[in-house]
C-alpha cells in the first residue's frame, strides 16, 4: 500500500457539485458492504426525514423519499430517481482493513477520486449521493419526485426483489447505477447464480510427502460483467490449470483450493495446499516458476500483475481423496469461464457470459460458486444446463438460485428521446444507446411495475468491484448537470 496517498477529505468535499460530494463522503465514513444495510438504511432515512420530505422504509431496508413538485409542475407525471445502497468489499491483500466497521479512506488522485488498496464505493454510492443532493436541493425546476434507495443489490438485487406494488408512484423510473458518461442504458442482461458442492471423506497424506501453499495473486480482476470481455486473468482458472498439470505429472494431492470472494467479481486471488513426494519437491517447485513465466506470458498487456509462488508449509492432516480431486480438478478445468456469446445485432456487447467466481473448501467438501448472465433467456438457460451438465457428470451437486431477468430495450422509450435531445442540446453531441451485459435493477423493477419508462446512465466509473475502482471528478459534475437539465425538461 503507498502509505504516501492519504485522504484528502477537504478537497473531496469542495468537489464541484458540492452538495453531491459532500454526500458522497457522508456514505464512505459509514461501513456498507452487500449484507450490512442497517446503518447506511438508517442514515438514507434519516436524512429523508431531516429535511422535512415524505421517507418510508419497507421491512428490507429499502428507503423511499418524495419530494414534491415544484409550483405550478404539481400535475406532472413524477419521476423517480433509483440506486443502491450497499457495495462490493474488496480490498489488496497487504492492505489492513475491516470493511464492516473500517469507513472507506477516498482521496483525490488527479482527475480521478480513488480509495487507499480498496473498493471506493462509487458504485452506486455516486448514484446515491446525487438523489440525496437533488432532494436537498430547494432551487431545482422539477415534476414531483422519488427517491428510492434499495439494500442488497450486489450481491442478488434483495431490495428490488422485495420492492411492493404500488408503492412507486411514479411513472418514469431513472437508474443511476451506469459507469461511463456519455452513455444512455435502455437494456441489460439476467442473471442466475449455480451453486456446487463436493462432498468427501477426508483421507491422511503420505507421512513422507511434504506440502506447499500455492497461491495466484495480482490479477486485475474486476466486474463479472463490465470488464468479462476484456480478457482479464481468473485467478481460479489460472490455479486450476498448474493443478491438473501438477498431480497428473508429479503425484501432487489436493488438500484445500480456496479462491474469489464474490459472484460478481472475477477472482483476482486463489490459493491451494497441496502435498508432493519429498524427492518430487524441487521439480515441484520449478513447475511453479514455470508456470508463473507461462501467465505473465500469456496475459502480457492485460493482466502484468500476476504472481505464482509457492512456499512449504506443515505438512495437512488430511487431503481430498483422489477420486473427488480428479473429478473437481476436471469439471473446474472444463467449467466455461468468460464471453460465451456477443449480441449478434451489437457485436460490440457482450450477449452472454459466465464467471467461475468463488472456491471455497471446508471439512468433508468443497463449494464452487458461478454467476452466468445473459440478455436473452434462452441462452442463460441454455450455458446454465452446459455448467450443470459439466459438474453433474464428476458427481457434483448443482443447484441453481437468485434468478433475474433482463431488462429488454425499448427504443420507443420517452425518457430515452427526452435525454437524446436534452443531451444533445446541452453537450453539441450524441450520447451513445447502449445495452449493458451487467445487471441492473430495472429488470426486476419493470416486473412488478409494468409500463414504467425506464433509463440508466451515470459518470465514468472504472474497474468497480476492484480495488482499482475510481471514479472521474469532471464526468461527475458533467452527469449532474446533465440529470438536472432533464428534470428540468421533463
Amino acid at each position: 500500500m503507498n502509505n504516501n496517498k492519504k485522504p484528502n477529505i477537504m478537497t473531496l468535499q469542495n468537489l464541484n457539485p458540492q452538495g453531491l460530494w459532500k454526500n458522497f463522503y457522508s456514505l464512505t465514513q459509514i461501513p456498507r458492504p452487500s449484507g450490512q444495510k442497517q446503518a447506511i438504511s438508517d442514515f438514507i432515512y434519516n436524512y429523508g426525514k431531516s429535511l422535512g420530505l415524505e421517507t418510508l422504509r419497507d421491512e428490507i431496508g429499502n428507503v423511499l423519499i418524495r419530494k414534491p413538485a415544484s409550483k405550478g409542475l404539481e400535475d406532472h407525471p413524477g419521476v423517480i430517481l433509483q440506486g443502491h445502497m450497499d457495495m462490493v468489499p474488496q480490498k489488496n491483500s497487504d492492505v489492513v482493513f475491516n470493511f464492516e466497521t473500517d469507513p472507506i479512506r477516498a482521496y483525490v488522485d488527479g482527475e480521478w477520486v480513488t480509495a487507499e488498496g480498496t473498493t471506493l464505493g462509487a458504485d452506486n454510492g455516486i448514484g446515491c449521493a446525487t438523489a440525496m443532493a437533488v432532494l436537498a436541493d430547494k432551487e431545482l425546476v422539477h415534476p414531483p419526485l422519488e427517491a428510492f434507495f434499495t439494500v442488497d443489490e450486489e450481491t442478488g438485487m434483495y431490495g428490488a426483489f422485495a420492492l411492493q406494488g404500488g408503492w412507486l408512484q411514479g411513472k418514469t423510473l431513472i437508474n443511476l447505477d451506469s459507469e461511463e458518461e456519455g452513455e444512455l442504458y435502455v437494456g441489460c442482461a439476467g442473471g442466475v447464480d449455480a451453486n456446487i458442492s463436493f462432498g468427501f471423506v477426508p483421507v491422511e497424506p503420505q507421512n513422507d510427502d511434504v506440502a506447499f501453499k500455492v497461491v495466484v495473486k495480482g490479477c486485475k480482476g474486476g466486474h463479472s460483467g463490465c470488464d468479462i470481455n476484456l480478457q482479464r486473468a481468473n485467478a481460479c482458472k489460472l490455479l486450476v490449470r498448474f493443478l491438473k498439470d501438477a498431480i497428473a505429472n508429479q503425484e501432487a494431492c489436493l488438500s484445500s483450493i480456496n479462491g474469489g470472494s464474490l459472484r460478481n467479481s472475477i477472482p483476482r486471488e486463489a490459493e491451494a495446499v497441496v502435498t508432493v513426494p519429498a524427492d518430487g519437491a524441487d521439480d515441484f517447485l520449478q513447475l511453479v516458476d514455470e508456470y508463473e513465466d507461462l501467465f505473465l506470458q500469456e496475459y502480457k498487456g492485460v493482466d502484468d500483475g500476476i504472481s505464482f509462488t509457492a512456499q512449504e508449509v506443515d505438512l495437512p492432516k488430511h487431503i481430498i481423496p483422489e477420486e473427488i480431486q480428479d473429478s473437481l480438478v476436471h469439471s473446474l478445468t472444463a467449467c466455461p469461464h468468460g464471453v460465451y456469446r456477443m449480441i449478434p445485432e451489437m457485436p460490440d456487447v457482450v450477449e452472454t457470459s459466465n464467471n467461475l467466481a468463488m472456491i471455497t473448501t471446508t471439512e468433508g467438501r468443497v463449494e464452487i460458486c458461478c454467476l452466468t448472465r445473459s440478455s436473452v433467456e434462452s441462452r442463460k438457460q441454455e450455458l446454465s444446463e452446459i455448467i450443470e451438465s459439466c459438474f453433474a457428470l464428476a458427481g457434483a451437486k448443482v443447484e441453481f438460485s437468485g434468478s433475474y431477468p433482463g431488462w429488454k430495450p425499448n427504443v420507443n422509450s420517452p425518457i430515452l428521446h427526452t435525454m437524446l435531445d436534452v443531451y444533445e442540446h446541452e453537450f453539441q453531441q450524441k450520447p451513445r444507446i447502449i445495452t449493458i451485459h451487467a445487471g441492473l435493477e430495472c429488470g426486476i423493477i419493470g416486473r412488478n411495475y409494468p409500463g414504467m419508462d425506464m433509463i440508466s446512465f451515470g459518470p465514468t466509473i472504472k474497474h468497480p468491484h476492484s480495488p482499482d475502482e475510481k471514479v472521474n471528478i469532471a464526468t461527475v459534475e458533467k452527469f449532474y448537470h446533465f440529470l438536472l437539465a432533464t428534470l428540468k425538461r421533463l
